[in-house]
């Protein structure tokens, strides 16, 4: 089960030719699309399936810059910015509020992790503050849990995936920008060594710059162009409640759950220790790539061995542009939720704050993230075929910084000045 997206109004007819084509209609390809439409730079968005139908619909919606890479946080502080002015430059809600977030420690181990995060990251001026356990039921009260302590970050904030992503979409149709979905693309068409169109299942279409924002599907679409992407596949099960008196308006991330307000008044709750992780060929391909991570967050990955792993053997990885596509037998990844893992969640929950008792689920899904080595993403352009840019690779993450890593990608696609620094989102990191 997927949640509910506010609509938009694709366009029926694939143009000849355009200036940018945006692969992937995610909130990271429409941001870019957007920030290029405002620009009169013309720009198609392609999907293969509905418009930001998998991970960009499908997150939890916090945008933060705690316990993010010290190199990662220009991004969020940028992305802040953007998504406070986000309501009035698109037209609409996107649920945007700047409510902060707090993480909760059980222990002194855990506590220390915030600790040293905190001190590693001085130098990035954050509001950032460590708590104590009497400050943290100060913030969120009826707790029934004596926590170690807590870090909370009071410019931190969320908004409704269900929202956001349509509304730049519609935004961007707006202001000139072309949308399609159901429209696959195949592959690129370059001449002379550089990118020239792209194929999809509608026919080509011929353009100067190529943005792949493709989430997941990244990999296998690079991997047809004997590019090597290293990305492996986490699954995130989520639940949403009835409307409910909760202890806070922050959202409140703790070892084993996290939950924040939804704009219904019930709450967004996941099991925040545990994520399913089933095996895929790429496991064996690239897995070696990951054992640093492997060894420090072994505990929260929900290891298996199934159909995951036939469902992905089952689709090509090399085919032709007259040929049809993984993307075209795969509209969505629509994994189902883990009920095992959002029980969990709630249990904890209860445990802690009680209130929770009176919760009642209203829907739960599951979202694919993407995981690159590093968890960071990947923004900046292919050397080997010039005219493609990525944007691809967000770990989970990318809802949070999503403008202001549309609008880099936008800067790196026409030649302007950086948002920011890209230099640690380059693509050469991984190679």
């Amino acid at each position: 089960m997927a949640p509910v997206i506010s609509p938009v109004t694709p366009s029926p007819t694939l143009p000849d030719a355009t200036t940018v084509v945006v692969i992937g209609g995610g909130i990271v390809g429409l941001t870019a699309a957007l920030t290029l439409a405002e620009r009169n730079i013309p720009v198609v968005v392609l999907e293969k399936g509905r418009i930001a139908g998998e991970q960009s619909s499908r997150n939890l919606g916090w945008i933060r810059k705690t316990s993010r890479a010290l190199e990662d946080i220009p991004l969020a502080q940028a992305a802040d910015r953007l998504w406070a002015g986000m309501a009035a430059r698109v037209g609409s809600d996107v649920g945007y509020r700047q409510a902060g977030i707090m993480f909760v420690a059980r222990n002194e181990q855990q506590m220390s992790l915030h600790e040293k995060w905190l001190s590693g990251v001085s130098a990035a001026g954050l509001d950032t503050r460590l708590l104590s356990h009497a400050q943290i039921a100060a913030q969120v009260p009826g707790g029934a849990e004596k926590w170690a302590g807590g870090i909370y970050t009071a410019s931190d904030g969320r908004a409704e995936p269900t929202l956001a992503a349509s509304a730049m979409a519609n935004a961007a149709i707006a202001r000139g920008a072309i949308i399609m979905d159901h429209c696959a693309v195949r592959g690129l068409v370059t001449s002379n060594g550089k990118v020239s169109g792209v194929m999809t299942e509608r026919g080509e279409i011929r353009c100067d710059q190529v943005l792949l924002a493709a989430g997941a599907w990244s990999r296998r679409f690079l991997g047809n162009h004997g590019i090597n992407l290293p990305t492996l596949p986490l699954i995130c099960s989520v639940m949403r409640t009835k409307p409910l008196e909760g202890p806070a308006n922050i959202a409140v991330g703790a070892p084993d759950f996290s939950f924040r307000k939804h704009q219904d008044g019930g709450f967004i709750i996941t099991q925040r220790g545990a994520l399913d992780a089933p095996i895929t060929l790429d496991h064996l391909l690239i897995g070696t790539r990951y054992m640093p991570q492997l060894r420090q967050a072994r505990d929260n990955l929900r290891i298996s061995l199934g159909k995951y792993f036939v469902k992905d053997l089952a689709l090509a990885r090399r085919w032709r542009n007259n040929r049809r596509s993984p993307f075209e037998q795969v509209r969505t990844l629509d994994p189902l939720a883990n009920p095992a893992l959002n029980q969990e969640a709630m249990r904890n929950l209860r445990a802690a704050w009680p209130v929770f008792q009176q919760a009642e689920m209203a829907e739960s899904w599951a979202g694919v993230i993407d995981v690159t080595p590093d968890s960071n993403p990947v923004i900046g352009p292919v050397a080997s075929i010039p005219g493609l840019t990525l944007a691809t690779g967000f770990s989970g993450h990318g809802f949070g910084t999503s403008p202001a890593a549309g609008q880099l990608a936008a800067d790196l696609v026409t030649g302007h000045t950086p948002l920011i620094d890209p230099a640690p989102y380059r693509f050469e990191r991984l190679q």
